[in-house]
């Protein structure tokens, strides 16, 4: 378990970090709502199959709800909101950028719901981690076609989403059964960009290899094997300091791009993704234990 609980963190970020290149293989064929209907039904079903083969134990109805709440707000409205954005000319480096600020609102809010202590390490980690994330995307802001106020704001809505499902998740429901949680969280996030498509979209989507390439990576290796990792470590660890490997996945996304699509990685970059990676490590680094809140029974 002590090697799982030091494995998990970098498979996390690695994971969580292919979503982005996901959505852009996945936004020119079909629009963001429906697709992302079509791929949390999807991960239910998949998750309902694996209770076949595995042991298991129900949730108490109010902790059910709870986990669809996480849902809503984790998958339903951050994920919509990005997709949304992007779908509409927002740059993905400044949707990043402005999602980037999620570990800084989810030490806040964990402060504030949770009791977890704030220390100047944490808050000096953070720093340096935003400062290396703002330096590794700089390059890519050039270009602001696509950002209007409302996909600005739906990036913003989206970052006050994660990190307070985040917290909700830590708080509700971190204590019961991982895949059952999962599942439950997947139908929640699932009706609310089923409502979201049908309100707003005419589920229309053209059939390409790279859509059918992009949903069966999202569903499989994010919806599944990333966020059973990031429920793990919420159940583990503070939330602030799980938050802050978010700052992370920005640098790891530039560095996927440039190995798969050839874009720009100079040595400024590279040294913000040193930057980011200390601010991370200090943010993370064991130290005296803050304050913890019981998760609700």
């Amino acid at each position: 378990m002590p090697f799982l609980i030091r494995f998990a963190p970098v498979a996390f970020v690695l994971l969580w970090s292919t979503g982005f290149i996901g959505a852009r293989y996945a936004m020119p064929w079909a629009e963001p709502f429906a697709f992302l209907s079509v791929r949390f039904a999807l991960t239910v079903l998949c998750l309902v199959l694996l209770l076949v083969a595995i042991s298991w134990r129900p949730m108490k109805p109010v902790q059910a709800i709870n986990a669809m709440v996480a849902g809503a707000l984790i998958h339903g409205v951050y994920l919509g909101g990005v997709f949304w954005a992007i779908s509409r000319g927002m740059p993905a480096g400044l949707s990043a950028l402005v999602v980037g600020l999620q570990p800084l609102v989810t030490a806040i809010l964990a402060s504030a719901f949770l009791g977890e202590r704030l220390t100047v390490r944490l808050w000096t980690g953070m720093a340096l981690g935003l400062a290396g994330v703002a330096i590794v995307l700089a390059p890519k802001l050039g270009s602001i076609g696509g950002v209007t106020g409302a996909t600005f704001g739906a990036c913003i809505v989206a970052t006050l989403a994660i990190s307070a499902g985040t917290v909700w998740q830590k708080r509700f429901v971190a204590s019961g059964d991982l895949v059952i949680g999962t599942i439950w969280q997947y139908v929640g996030g699932f009706a609310l960009v089923l409502a979201a498509t049908f309100a707003f979209e005419t589920q229309t989507y053209e059939l390409t290899g790279e859509l059918v390439f992009a949903m069966a990576w999202l569903v499989i290796v994010l919806s599944l094997g990333a966020i059973f990792l990031l429920m793990y470590l919420i159940r583990e660890g503070e939330v602030a300091k799980v938050a802050s490997l978010f700052f992370l996945v920005p640098s790891v996304t530039a560095a996927i791009a440039w190995a798969l699509f050839g874009e720009e990685l100079n040595l400024v970059q590279m040294g913000g993704m040193a930057l980011t990676m200390m601010g991370v490590l200090i943010a993370t680094r064991q130290g005296q234990p803050g304050t913890r809140a019981r998760a609700s029974k």
